[in-house]
């Protein structure tokens, strides 16, 4: 491989902002927010909105996740006019 040209690759915890789930994996992806995990050392933190605690799919219910006011967009365009 070449050097100098690849991402740098490390150990990662995403928050699931929605469920308040934390898991620890890794990515290229870089982040200022710091978190200290469970085994001490401290990783950087990626704030998500969705992941597999909170996504109807792998949950088998609905949880309503309105950050951009849809639902009243929605409603507001469909509904009957008396």
């Amino acid at each position: 491989m070449k050097k100098g040209i690849h991402p740098d690759y490390k150990e990662v915890v995403f928050h699931d902002l929605s469920s308040d789930f934390k898991f620890l994996t890794r990515s290229t992806i870089n982040s200022k927010d710091k978190v200290k995990w469970e085994d001490g050392k401290e990783y950087p933190l990626v704030k998500i909105e969705i992941s597999s605690a909170s996504h109807p799919f792998f949950t088998g219910k609905k949880l309503f996740v309105d950050t951009a006011g849809r639902v009243e967009k929605f409603k507001s365009k469909y509904t009957k006019k008396a």
